[in-house]
């Protein structure tokens, strides 16, 4: 509240309520984070991981989407697109995520 424009502030309050298990507050968190920086990669990523863990899968592809977009080399963007697609029974579109994902951190296998 006393810096309303700063976005680390917000992303990391997003962090920080996704480990007190606030998934709602933490989207919310993350949203704005991307309102003031739309090019924030990983406020998407984290808001995906917080729509995954709340049961939205379609939400978390779409942020991981964003994500990739914005920096296509980043490995967690697609690990998290890969797990989202295997809860939708999308097994091969989750393979390949994954497979990508290792391709480009290999610390994630």
């Amino acid at each position: 509240e006393l810096k309303p424009e700063d976005v680390a502030a917000y992303t990391n309050r997003g962090v920080a309520k996704s480990k007190l298990d606030d998934y709602y507050g933490a989207i919310a968190d993350y949203s704005r984070a991307i309102e003031l920086k739309p090019e924030n990669v990983t406020a998407y990523t984290n808001r995906g991981a917080a729509k995954f863990l709340l049961g939205d899968y379609y939400g978390a592809i779409a942020d991981s989407i964003r994500a990739i977009e914005l920096k296509p080399d980043f490995a967690e963007a697609y690990l998290l697109r890969g797990i989202a697609k295997s809860e939708l029974g999308d097994y091969d579109g989750a393979e390949a995520d994954r497979k990508r994902a290792i391709e480009l951190n290999p610390a994630l296998k």
